[in-house]
């Protein structure tokens, strides 16, 4: 364990921007959810109204988990049911690319040529992960209590949450050890969190197995029961899970070398095929298990949403304020409507989490020093660069109107031209990130953080009323409110002009500037 706390203060330098990014940007949504609460729901027979119509839904149920009453508290735990998948998808990742990421890229031999011990990468990512969560969760309750919540609840919630990091933290530490590579590690990492998550489901959807669910972290986060009588003890199952995994990655890597992995490796063929001889072909290998990975992710969550739009018009029925709410963050007449094109806006949110992850990949491939042996071939910049953009620009087109039809086939309408016209803004997204990638690529990150910018101002700040100018920042505000609104071409074709502008001089940048750059 020796240079445990150098390595910390590596990793705490190494993202001393993102970290404190998502740890704000996060936290600042239940505190929004309590104040919408607090004025949809201003009186016991109205917050009766909805639970009547929510506790027993098994959409409701499966999408955010059990309603345990009809309390503020209650109404708050139950709208923050997604939080804890968030945050252990966080964990996760923080845990992986601090781990066998930097074995991937070499810099772990480097480190280890020190005076560092052999552990002590690994206890250093699962410190400064787990730190994270607690200090998220303790600002999440903090927060919440400052605006009146109960303490012990809103305390609770915010540890729920921390418990769902830390076991995924660990699960993060194990995954790095089977892997040869970052991308399988976390393609085993979110398969265990897809497979928590609807284990929770199943349980809290199945009054006769409801068991089930205890066999989810996520679901512990959720039998924490904030402001329904805290279960205190049930924050030990997630300490001794997350010890037990820590144990388990400790031990695995005992018996694995440096830089090898537990799984075997695949042998490649000795010849590359046919399919491989140019850079878009080479762009799809490498961006095909994430663009399926969010497909499926997105087409799952697209079928709960269009089976919660049969039931919105009668939960909204008797509350206007709550209509007033979907209305401006969807747009539209009918309540129904506005549901529907809100709902459009997270997944345009979502697909540019997918654009922005598919652009980054020419960062990642730089840094990690694939790009100089590709390009020193008769492979140029541009052609490398553009193969990587058409994954995040006709990517994400195709993961909307997967989840549009995925939608609408629950809904019983056709909801993929409303997906789609998100495009414009998700496009935005990837020209920035290419960007940051062209002129300042150490920070091609920051990506990320414009993204939670956006998702701030299109949920939160749409909800609460912010001002019109901080909310136009958001791309994603000036689209046409669909299903419901008026089509309007004028904004759309100045996001896409914003776009082409955005990736035009990232690749103009990329063609005079070095490769690579550390």
């Amino acid at each position: 364990m020796t240079g445990t706390w150098s390595l910390l203060r590596l990793v705490l330098r190494r993202d001393r921007w993102l970290m404190p990014l998502w740890i704000v940007c996060l936290a600042v949504a239940p505190m929004g959810y309590l104040s919408s609460i607090k004025a949809a729901y201003p009186d016991a027979a109205s917050r009766q109204h909805f639970y009547d119509l929510n506790a027993s839904s098994a959409t409701f149920v499966v999408r955010n988990g059990p309603l345990y009453g009809s309390s503020v508290g209650n109404l708050l735990a139950w709208q923050c049911g997604f939080v804890p998948v968030v945050v252990g998808l966080i964990a996760l990742l923080t845990v992986v690319r601090h781990t066998r990421a930097e074995e991937e890229a070499g810099r772990r031999e480097l480190t280890g040529a020190t005076v560092v011990g052999r552990h002590a990468g690994l206890a250093a990512a699962v410190i400064a992960a787990c730190g994270a969560c607690l200090a998220y969760g303790l600002l999440v309750g903090f927060g919440l209590a400052a605006q009146g919540a109960p303490f012990a609840g809103a305390l609770a919630l915010g540890l729920g949450f921390s418990l769902a990091g830390w076991v995924f933290a660990g699960v993060g530490a194990v995954a790095a050890q089977l892997t040869w590579g970052a991308s399988g590690a976390r393609g085993i990492g979110i398969g265990v969190l897809v497979l928590a998550f609807l284990l929770r489901a199943a349980g809290d959807s199945s009054g006769s197995a409801g068991w089930v669910a205890w066999l989810s972290p996520i679901g512990w986060a959720h039998r924490l029961r904030p402001f329904a009588g805290e279960q205190w003890w049930v924050l030990a199952l997630g300490v001794l899970a997350t010890g037990a995994l820590v144990v388990l990655a400790v031990a695995l890597s005992a018996r694995r070398d440096l830089g090898a992995a537990l799984l075997p490796a695949r042998l490649g063929r000795a010849t590359a095929k046919a399919s491989l001889r140019s850079p878009l072909a080479l762009a799809w290998r490498l961006q095909r298990g994430t663009l399926l990975v969010w497909t499926v992710c997105l087409a799952l969550i697209g079928l709960l949403m269009g089976g919660v739009g049969k039931n919105v018009a009668e939960m909204m029925r008797d509350n206007k304020a709550v209509a007033d709410v979907f209305s401006r963050v969807g747009g539209g007449g009918a309540v129904t409507d506005a549901y529907l094109a809100g709902t459009m806006t997270l997944f345009g949110l979502a697909a540019a989490g997918y654009a922005v992850q598919a652009t980054l990949k020419l960062r990642a491939e730089e840094a990690a020093g694939r790009a100089e042996p590709l390009l020193a071939t008769a492979v140029g910049r541009t052609g490398w660069a553009l193969a990587h953009l058409t994954f995040a620009v006709l990517g994400s087109a195709f993961l909307l109107a997967v989840t549009g039809l995925a939608m609408g086939s629950a809904y019983g309408a056709s909801l993929v031209p409303a997906a789609l016209t998100q495009l414009p803004a998700v496009w935005v997204l990837a020209g920035l990130a290419a960007l940051l990638i062209g002129f300042v690529p150490r920070f091609a990150a920051a990506a990320w953080g414009l993204l939670g910018a956006f998702l701030l101002l299109s949920l939160v700040g749409t909800a609460l009323r912010w001002n019109d100018v901080v909310l136009g920042i958001s791309p994603f505000q000036h689209l046409p409110r669909l299903p419901g609104g008026t089509f309007s071409v004028t904004p759309v074709l100045w996001l896409v002009a914003i776009a082409l502008a955005a990736g035009a001089g990232g690749l103009a940048a990329l063609r005079r500037r070095d490769i690579p750059v550390g």
